[in-house]
């Protein structure tokens, strides 16, 4: 008699667990600042940050604009591309790491979509959440808990930024991607790996700074705020270019194709030094590396989706192509998948 597990995993590969990546869509602040201009705000210039990040402008919300109301932008689109209505969703996935409410943003985007049958909630995985929940949803999908479903990575991280501090200041910008995800007879994601290693979280923080605050005697809390981003950008650096190749290529092994049979590198849109370096180690040419950071810069969980959507729309993801992903930061954390375009 065959154990439990075995039925389950028998159960898992039956037709229809499967996903499809089958809509996307993107939304940024109409706002843009370029290097010049933020030459004005902190002692540097245009050939030194092009130079240094591959990045020329960046958009940044204004005082007005909603993380919320930039996610459902982006996840109207991606619902419209894959055909079907906003009451058709039956799980929100948000991806941030700068939430309008600290209890949670997704609710928030369900509402202003009108998507009332879904179930809503925030994940945090920094520049890594789109990755990690692609996989998250995945499994929801695959369980055969959920057939359609909008996961959206969205950041406004001028929010956090010490505009003062040129180490920060030039990489950062605001936007949001989303996709939709839906159950499907083959199954479109072919591989993935995860990885987290806190012994480094020292290298990238948004961090809480409390303060003592006595309510009673010998009774006293800490209360505070969050501080601006702080980063050490030559560690940062170093852990991607080791790491991003790494886990890549353990994907691709769990997908059982090699980097000859990738059409696309969508990677976390960082650096470009870090895209060209990772894409040198794994021998993949740049015309096949997707690359949008010189107009928008760092959009932590919003660069994969929001990088894939302009491509797609472009025509130059197509149905059927094989990419190759992989967020990386804050944690620190990182992961790749190996997906298909469509269904």
């Amino acid at each position: 008699m065959p154990y439990p597990s075995d039925e389950w995993s028998k159960d898992l590969k039956q037709p229809g667990v499967g996903i499809a990546l089958t809509g996307s869509g993107s939304a940024v602040p109409a706002i843009s600042l370029s290097n010049d201009q933020l030459s004005q705000i902190v002692e540097t210039s245009d050939e030194w940050i092009a130079s240094r990040t591959g990045i020329r402008h960046r958009r940044l919300a204004s005082s007005t604009e909603s993380l919320a109301g930039l996610a459902a932008q982006a996840g109207e689109r991606a619902i419209t591309m894959a055909g079907l209505s906003a009451t058709d969703i039956d799980l929100i996935v948000l991806a941030t790491s700068t939430p309008d409410d600290l209890f949670g943003t997704a609710c928030l985007v369900q509402a202003e979509l009108g998507a009332s049958r879904a179930v809503a909630f925030d994940i945090t995985a920094a520049c890594s959440g789109f990755v990690f929940g692609l996989v998250t949803v995945a499994q929801f999908i695959r369980t055969g808990a959920y057939q359609n479903v909008l996961l959206i990575g969205a950041d406004m991280l001028s929010r956090w930024v010490d505009w003062g501090d040129r180490r920060t200041a030039v990489l950062f910008g605001d936007g949001a991607g989303a996709v939709v995800i839906q159950a499907n007879e083959c199954d479109r994601l072919l591989g993935f790996e995860l990885r987290s290693d806190g012994n480094q979280n020292k290298y990238l923080n948004l961090s809480y700074q409390p303060q003592e605050k006595v309510l009673a005697e010998q009774v006293a809390i800490g209360q505070g705020s969050f501080q601006p981003i702080t980063m050490n950008g030559q560690e940062v650096y170093r852990f991607a270019a080791r790491r991003v190749p790494e886990v890549i290529e353990k994907a691709l092994f769990r997908a059982e194709i090699t980097t000859c049979d990738v059409d696309w590198l969508l990677l976390h849109q960082a650096n470009q030094r870090i895209l060209d370096a990772v894409a040198e180690r794994l021998n993949i040419p740049p015309e096949k590396v997707i690359s949008n950071l010189a107009n928008y810069g760092n959009t932590s969980a919003a660069s994969i989706p929001l990088a894939l959507d302009e491509a797609v729309r472009e025509g130059k993801i197509k149905l059927g192509d094989t990419l190759v992903t992989s967020g990386f930061g804050a944690g620190l954390t990182w992961g790749a998948a190996v997906f298909q375009w469509g269904r």
